[in-house]
């Protein structure tokens, strides 16, 4: 009645003799159960025109911008869409894919295709969080991989742990080690970038102190990807954190053949910039006001988004 017909939620409700706020919530439970696809058009010139530049300024084999209804719209929700049509006609059978975490994957979960693609293998990349709120890196490789119907494989251990020689003992005595093998033969790779603001999310689940986001800003972190903090330059900074990270190394995902890149915001344009630069994406996923700001910073003029 909604999407097919184009009848309003009032009118459905007394076609049905329910309540409004009942056809709300099945409307909501139909998208959340993938029985309901949206996708977005990307036949927007100043949208392509966006593409293009940061294909050429970066070096990228492909670009997705996704458009906004507004310079003020948050973006997370456009760019996870973008980002869940793109992995479904990505994925092939077969394929070993390897997984971050972050608002942006978590919301791109309602958009990715419940098809059965055959042999396909998820593995997160990053340990998981004792004290989980919305999002939880284990939980998304989970659920990706339910609704691929696909092998997963889980990092069971802590994202952060408290000394290198605790990270050792857990990779080279109680069978990590699979894992990170496993890392280095991926097809591909997903992430999302992490700012460095106090309501980042890598600080929300109490893994790091203010003190130690201070710390990291100081020696130079715009953002970090699976938890690896990095400067603008795409160089992982020297510091303590990044040696006690319970996850992939960064070179094992820099060589993947394919490297998927989602994220926009105003608080992560450096952060963006140094990411591409750390793992120089085959494909970057963002939206429209995102991708101006970010050529922008690059010195790349007069392209600004049209709205």
């Amino acid at each position: 009645m909604y999407h097919v017909e184009e009848m309003t939620q009032s009118a459905i409700a007394d076609a049905l003799g329910i309540g409004r706020v009942t056809v709300v919530r099945l409307l909501s439970d139909a998208r959340n159960n993938h029985e309901v696809r949206i996708s977005l058009s990307r036949a927007v010139s100043e949208l392509t025109a966006l593409e293009m530049a940061l294909e050429r300024a970066f070096g990228i084999g492909e670009a997705i911008v996704a458009p906004l209804s507004s310079k003020e719209a948050d973006p997370t929700r456009p760019i996870a869409a973008a980002t869940g049509q793109f992995v479904s006609d990505f994925l092939q059978p077969g394929m070993k894919i390897g997984v971050g975490w972050g608002q942006t994957l978590h919301q791109s979960l309602s958009f990715v295709s419940d098809r059965q693609i055959p042999d396909v293998s998820v593995v997160s990349l990053l340990g998981g969080i004792a004290k989980a709120k919305q999002y939880n890196p284990t939980e998304f490789a989970w659920q990706f991989s339910r609704i691929l119907q696909a092998e997963c494989f889980l990092l069971p251990a802590p994202a952060l742990v408290d000394s290198v020689d605790t990270k050792r003992a857990l990779i080279d005595r109680c069978g990590l080690s699979e894992i990170f093998e496993v890392g280095r033969s991926l097809d591909a790779v997903l992430l999302s970038v992490g700012g460095m603001t106090p309501d980042a999310t890598a600080y929300r689940f109490g893994y790091f102190s203010e003190q130690d986001r201070l710390s990291l800003i100081k020696e130079g972190a715009v953002g970090d990807l699976l938890y690896y903090f990095y400067g603008i330059d795409g160089q992982l900074v020297q510091h303590p954190i990044n040696e006690r990270v319970m996850a992939v190394p960064v070179e094992s995902l820099a060589v993947a053949p394919h490297r998927i890149l989602t994220s926009g915001g105003p608080n992560k344009i450096n952060a963006i910039i140094g990411a591409v630069r750390l793992v120089k994406p085959t494909v970057f996923i963002t939206d429209e006001v995102t991708a101006s700001a970010v050529l922008s910073a690059v010195g790349v003029p007069s392209l600004q988004s049209s709205l």
